[in-house]
């Protein structure tokens, strides 16, 4: 027995074409062209209930939702619709110090007894509680050196305990986790400005120093906002900084856990939600571009390789299954040297030109072999063969990969998810159609424009599409495991819906798996204990991740190699390595200048991390240095935005229409004393 509820705005603002939009794009790359879901590729083909339809379940969404830490009690929403980034009004600091943080909103829609979707329910449709747990358990856990599932092409070196010299787990949980505690709020707009201690995730660590870690609210209509913690790390001992994932005596307050809701109609049925996962991690620096494969990729991957789901029959969508991967890769021209200087090494392949997109857009055989030279330019993730290191190095992105440990190993660069992969291959052999430039196609702006029952989706899709989909080494937000089948309630319920993952009963936080985590013991376990790769707990997403997690931020740049061009990188998309900054940017555009020293600076990129490794004439400015001045400096760091280029008759010609540009840096990384610009030059 269900309750049936009115469906609202079930076709939104009239979406012709029923797809998302692509967002913003490198040069004049069809700024506000639309391409079809590729919800569609792991969901199924989502459909609307009929009027009138009973509710016979409720589900949370995103599936798994993803919270960014910032200092400033200024906050913005994640993105809720795949390809439209956030617009924080007056942009991701409140300030040039503080970052505003990312809050996750949830939602709850209702199904009828087929799975299609009523619609959503809110504060008045039902009275909704909300709980959730969030957990930082990083030095409880054991340390990263690679990931543990990728064979004999990169084998998984096993990693011993943090603070391994707390031995009795009791101890271990006492003083190693940061456990917030389950919270619980209902109603519409509780807790509005996070003053209310009962809704505030907060533990303790090394037996004493409070830690906050974030705290639950609701909007206006009852949905729940989980508002992350500052992105504070420290360490009650002054312990030294040794590496850069694994840093005894340290915590930081990154933390994730399950979010959960029972939902009672107003005829007093009661429903327990289908629940998701909350992780709150580091800001995304480069907010405008994509990662070139992202984490939604990478989950999409599993569950076509465990038939969970089907990939799409050829002839496949250009816009929706192709466009996105050159979008990327052209966009990355704005973060490294690598990609902006990509003709020197590769050849061709200027993904910023339209006239070079609508040559990949077309699918003739006459093309064929244009397509194909293309093709050969991007890494081939099949090609495990002894010479595939050599073979495979200087492709496209030029960037390390999960098995950097292993020279030699084709893992040593970046790899595409396989389906990501197989996409270019069907575009290659001419399996698309051109829907480039598909004159239906409408702008979409917020999720009530898209139909009714692309809505649930597109919410875990837009959550996970800025997230890193590799390397994974750790990674930038979350790692390898994701791509891993039993971590999700599909493993061992063919009823599940895709991308949830399985929720755990452990009787502790802490794991103990031995003395050494291995591959073996990640999969199947230790005695008693269950594996890691499995169930997941609150604190068991994040706690694989660098400690503290600024150390990892900052060290994963650009990799110096012995060859002296190019440089390979590691994630560029959330941690820019070269960029052109807002000094230049001004005077790009300003028009009294002369067309060539306009282009000159225009043409000049700095390092996004210049004056962290070192500060003045005598600092170090070693590996160490930089990554641990990045734990107090991290916050003044610049956020790579899309800006209007000159338009003005004297501008230099091929300037792109939109240029991507490092706002909001500190005008300094001096942080021995509260220096200001007025002072005067720094001393000695």
């Amino acid at each position: 027995m269900g309750q049936k509820v009115e469906r609202k705005n079930a076709r939104g603002g009239g979406v012709r074409r029923r797809d998302f939009l692509a967002g913003g794009a490198a040069g004049m790359l069809a700024a506000n062209l639309a391409w079809q879901p590729k919800a569609a590729v792991a969901a199924g083909h989502a459909k609307a209930a009929p009027e009138g339809a009973e509710i016979a379940k409720v589900r949370i969404y995103p599936a798994i939702g993803i919270c960014r830490v910032g200092g400033s009690k200024e906050w913005f929403l994640a993105p809720e619709v795949p390809g439209l980034p956030p617009k924080p009004e007056g942009g991701f600091k409140d300030g040039d110090r503080r970052i505003k943080k990312q809050v996750q909103r949830f939602r709850v829609y209702a199904f009828d007894s087929q799975d299609r979707v009523i619609g959503e329910l809110k504060d008045g449709d039902a009275t909704i509680s909300w709980s959730a747990h969030l957990v930082n358990a990083k030095a409880a856990w054991y340390g990263f050196n690679n990931p543990l599932d990728n064979g004999n092409l990169a084998p998984g070196l096993p990693g011993q305990k943090r603070n391994q010299y707390f031995t009795d787990n009791a101890e271990r949980e006492r003083m190693l986790v940061i456990d917030g505690g389950r919270k619980t709020i209902s109603g519409a707009g509780v807790n509005p400005d996070g003053t209310e201690a009962r809704y505030a995730f907060e533990g303790t660590f090394w037996g004493e120093e409070k830690v906050g870690l974030g705290d639950l609210r609701t909007d206006a209509e009852g949905r729940l906002l989980v508002v992350p913690p500052d992105g504070v790390s420290n360490s009650p001992t002054n312990a030294g900084i040794t590496s850069f994932a694994d840093n005894d005596g340290w915590h930081d307050d990154w933390c994730d856990g399950p979010v959960t809701a029972t939902v009672q109609l107003a005829n007093g049925i009661t429903f327990e939600a289908d629940p998701a996962w909350v992780a709150c991690v580091g800001p995304n620096f480069a907010p405008d571009i994509p990662p070139i494969s992202t984490m939604y990729d990478v989950i999409s991957n599993l569950n076509v390789e465990e038939r969970w789901a089907e990939a799409p029959e050829a002839p496949i969508s250009f816009r929706k299954y192709i466009y996105p991967t050159f979008r990327r890769a052209a966009l990355m021209e704005w973060l490294t040297d690598a990609a902006n200087l990509r003709q020197g090494w590769l050849g061709e392949a200027d993904f910023s030109d339209p006239a070079f997109i609508a040559r990949l857009a077309d699918p003739s055989e006459g093309n064929r072999a244009f397509r194909l030279s293309v093709f050969e330019k991007f890494r081939n993730p099949y090609n495990t063969t002894p010479d595939a290191f050599k073979e495979e190095r200087l492709k496209i992105p030029y960037m390390m990969g999960d098995g950097v440990n292993y020279s030699g190993s084709p893992l040593q660069w970046f790899q595409f998810p396989k389906l990501q992969y197989d996409h270019l291959a069907l575009w290659a052999e001419g399996k698309f159609f051109d829907d480039w430039k598909d004159a239906e196609a409408d702008a979409v702006e917020r999720l009530d424009d898209l139909p009714l029952e692309q809505r649930p989706q597109a919410l875990t899709e837009a959550a996970l599409e800025p997230c890193s989909g590799g390397a994974f080494h750790p990674g930038v937000e979350l790692t390898y495991y994701l791509r891993l089948a039993p971590m999700y309630q599909r493993y061992t319920n063919d009823d599940a819906e895709l991308f949830r993952l399985a929720h755990g009963d452990r009787p502790s936080i802490v794991q103990d798996l031995g003395f050494l985590l291995t591959p073996e013991i990640a999969f199947k376990g230790y005695k008693d204990t269950p594996p890691p790769i499995g169930p997941q707990m609150p604190g068991d997403l994040t706690r694989w991740m660098g400690l503290p997690w600024q150390c990892d931020a900052f060290s994963c740049q650009q990799v110096l190699m012995q060859e002296n061009y190019p440089t390979a990188v590691w994630w560029p998309a959330l941690l820019p390595i070269d960029v052109l900054p807002e000094v230049y940017y001004k005077e790009l555009m300003n028009e009294t200048l002369s067309t060539s020293e306009r282009r000159k600076f225009f043409d000049s990129r700095v390092a996004w991390s210049r004056a962290v490794a070192g500060i003045g004439y005598h600092a170090n400015g070693s590996y160490w240095d930089g990554i641990t001045n990045m734990i107090t400096l991290w916050e003044r760091m610049g956020f790579v935005v899309k800006l209007p280029g000159p338009k003005d008759p004297k501008a230099p010609e091929g300037i792109p229409k939109e240029v991507y540009v490092e706002v909001g840096r500190a005008d300094t990384m001096e942080f021995r004393f509260d220096w200001k610009p007025k002072d005067g030059m720094l001393p000695e």
